[in-house]
């Protein structure tokens, strides 16, 4: 039985974060205090001889490592045991690298001797077929029976960079060893080591945690872990498919909640990369768009490359944002600060405005020719002046007016870039507003080395300096504006197999059932012949509408199967004839259920688009804009996970391009935006009450002027099939 009313989700209850079940402790997992390598190798050449040389040549190990082979007495001075059973003690960690016909073996042993946390990173699983996601299936119930943790397979291991723990067999953990305040958590493993080698712009990273095929634990469970860990400030990752959109949004949400903003790169958007990322980790990557509105709702910073992946993340890592601030543009060269400008004045940022005490600093540190606004370009004096760049920064950045410092390295001069690059870092040293370099120049000199060991990460681009200081600051905004208590609809685990089968209720059913959950319509009836739907028309008054009611008929039009503005009985007569006519010749073997006769809504209005889609990820998605055919020819749509709120709704009519047209553009009445607005909040708790409904098209909606009301004119809504109950 459908439910007819909803309770409203707003603020209060428990955050899905705060769930016990869905996340484990991962601590030793991070930072074992013993280690066992299952498939220790003396071959430097092969996985379980190259994990070893990084454990024990380059890792600072906490406790003892223990090596298993049986075929082996002891490898480097260390003995070696037959199995996982003969160890003295069970391990925080065991690392699998044996082949993976031996793998589910080992992970028996290890999870009957005790073992917490199982690295597998042997190949040959999910991403080879059916074959082996079943062996994955495997890994899961061993994971469930015995409580030990799976990490992997096919995955390049975990790196703690700041305790130093190399559990991987990639040669590069030896030359990846900076370590900083970012928490890495990624699927695949080349796009992680991609951010690892930013290292040499001179971003340091907490730990990498690369998930492979996620038989267990996945990315989530990494960014849980990582909003909790003392030593990181901001997470970056890098996203292939979603295993359990509920998960996730735990784990974003938990972030947000400690303070720490995640950025995020989700490949897979096009067809081509989403077959791409099937076949690399056989996950689900779900729809861009939906993707994306998941992830703004959130506060996750989405970006599209690399290098504004790392821009963001570490800017954020050096100074977390308000939201409110303003920048200066500075550097020596006219047109750069120029081109800045236009860069900054396309992205919507705001320059800051000196304060008098500032200018008359300036004015009396620059030459008359110096432009001391902003942007401030210092010119040519840098050349003869050592302390010019120091006196003007510290100027620039004690006005209270500056947020951010956007400094411009147009090219490489040698020594003067240098002095000015050193120049930069002291200053940097004595304030807390961020100062960011942009290095334009593909000569790399000493001014760009000294600005790479001081941390301050040049950007190769004013595009990505650009962008990377849009998403610090809106990431401030949303902080401020984000409500800690919304709690999005549990989805779990994406459905695999054959899909659950669904019908379509006609329009009349759809009217009927959301009837019942508060949402207004225009007057109706269905009459079941001609001669009814006369008799009908008198009844309610002209003019009406007359629809063929079909279960195999959804877009009527299509069909002729529908009439509007029939003023009288026999305009009505008429159509309906022509409409079972046409119907009949376009559409023959429908089964018409009658004809739906409906109230004609007033004249004037506006007509917008209200949908619910549900994502077999991340669950009912709300949809709003344009009505008609202009939501597909114009796509100005918004869109919110749900449930809804009062100020959610208000956001969503706000948010869209066309929001002036309902606003009274032009001297035009206002629409009755508060009716509207409450039209979104009913059919939001509507779905969230009856999560059987999969699917709500309303369009047109007509929107009157203020206090007539949001009324849908055509209502498509799918059910699944297993719910037979008819509409009340």
């Amino acid at each position: 039985m459908f439910r007819k009313h909803a309770v409203q989700a707003q603020g209060g209850g428990m955050n899905m974060a705060d769930k016990p079940s869905l996340f484990s402790d991962l601590h030793l997992l991070f930072n074992p205090r013993s280690i066992a390598l299952v498939g220790a190798s003396s071959r430097g050449d092969s996985v379980g001889g190259r994990t070893l040389e990084n454990l024990m040549d380059v890792s600072h190990l906490k406790g003892p490592l223990y090596l298993v082979n049986p075929t082996k007495s002891e490898i480097r001075g260390l003995p070696c045991h037959a199995s996982v059973r003969d160890l003295p003690e069970a391990p925080d960690v065991a690392i699998i690298t044996v082949p993976a016909r031996s793998v589910i073996a080992a992970l028996e042993e290890c999870a009957q001797k005790g073992v917490k946390f199982a690295i597998v990173l042997t190949s040959g699983f999910g991403e080879t077929g059916e074959a082996g996601k079943q062996v994955e299936a495997q890994m899961r119930d061993i994971a469930n029976r015995s409580g030990m943790r799976i990490y992997g397979p096919n995955c390049p291991g975990l790196n703690n960079i700041n305790a130093r723990i190399g559990m991987s067999f990639s040669p590069a953990f030896r030359l990846d060893l900076t370590p900083g305040p970012i928490g890495l958590a990624t699927q695949g493993g080349g796009l992680g080591r991609t951010v690892m080698q930013s290292m040499e712009r001179g971003i340091g990273v907490a730990a990498w945690a690369s998930s492979g095929n996620q038989a267990d634990l996945e990315v989530s469970d990494f960014i849980h872990y990582m909003a909790d860990a003392p030593d990181v400030k901001v997470i970056i990752t890098v996203i292939e498919g979603f295993k359990s959109g509920e998960k996730f949004v735990a784990a974003v949400q938990h972030a947000a909640a400690k303070g720490k903003p995640v950025v995020a790169l989700k490949v897979g958007k096009s067809e081509y990369g989403i077959r791409a990322a099937q076949s690399h980790t056989a996950s689900i990557t779900g729809s861009a768009q939906i993707n994306s509105v998941v992830l703004k709702q959130l506060g996750v910073i989405e970006v599209d490359d690399m290098d504004e992946l790392v821009d963001t993340a570490w800017l954020l890592a050096r100074q977390l944002p308000t939201g409110r601030e303003k920048l200066v543009i500075y550097g020596p060269s006219g047109g750069a600060v120029t081109l800045a400008a236009d860069k900054v004045g396309s992205a919507g940022l705001k320059l800051s405005e000196f304060e008098p005490r500032t200018t008359e600093r300036l004015k009396a540190l620059l030459p008359d020719y110096a432009a001391i606004g902003n942007p401030v370009d210092v010119g040519t004096e840098i050349f003869t002046n050592s302390r010019l760049v120091d006196d003007t920064l510290e100027a620039i950045v004690q006005d209270p007016d500056v947020g951010l410092v956007l400094y411009t390295f147009p090219l490489d001069y040698g020594k003067v870039m240098c002095d000015n690059a050193e120049s930069a870092v002291r200053v940097q040293a004595s304030t807390d507003v961020p100062i960011l370099p942009v290095w334009m120049s593909d000569r790399l000199g000493d001014g760009y080395r000294a600005l790479v060991k001081a941390g301050l990460v040049p950007a190769r681009s004013l595009n990505n300096a650009v962008k990377a200081i849009g998403h610090w600051i809106e990431w401030g905004r949303w902080m401020k504006q984000r409500d800690p208590g919304f709690v999005a609809q549990p989805v779990g685990e994406p459905r695999t197999g054959a899909a659950t089968p669904a019908r379509t209720l006609t329009e009349a059913e759809g009217k009927q059932l959301l009837s019942g959950a508060g949402v207004s319509f225009m007057k109706r009836a269905v009459a079941a012949n001609v001669e009814e739907a006369v008799r009908l028309a008198d009844a309610m008054g002209y003019p009406v509408v007359a629809k063929i009611v079909s279960p195999q008929i959804a877009h009527k039009s299509e069909v002729g199967g529908v009439a509007v503005g029939l003023a009288n009985a026999q305009a009505v007569r008429s159509a309906c004839e022509g409409i079972l006519k046409s119907v009949k010749e376009k559409a023959p073997h429908a089964r018409i259920d009658g004809l739906l006769i409906e109230r004609m809504a007033g004249a004037g209005g506006m007509e917008v688009f209200v949908g619910v889609q549900r994502d077999e990820v991340f669950g009912p998605i709300m949809s709003f804009g344009l009505g008609g055919i202009y939501v597909e020819v114009f796509k100005d749509i918004s869109r919110r996970m749900l449930p809804l709120t009062p100020s959610t709704c208000e956001a969503m009519v706000r948010e869209v391009q066309c929001f002036p047209l309902l606003d009274g553009a032009r001297g035009k009445p206002k629409c009755d935006l508060e009716a509207l607005q409450a039209l979104l909040l009913k059919v939001s708790d509507f779905v969230i009450a009856n999560p059987q409904v999969r699917e709500i098209d309303l369009n047109p909606v007509w929107v009157g002027a203020q206090g007539q009301g949001a009324i849908p004119l055509d209502a498509v809504v799918i059910i699944e099939e297993s719910f037979k109950n008819q509409p009340e």
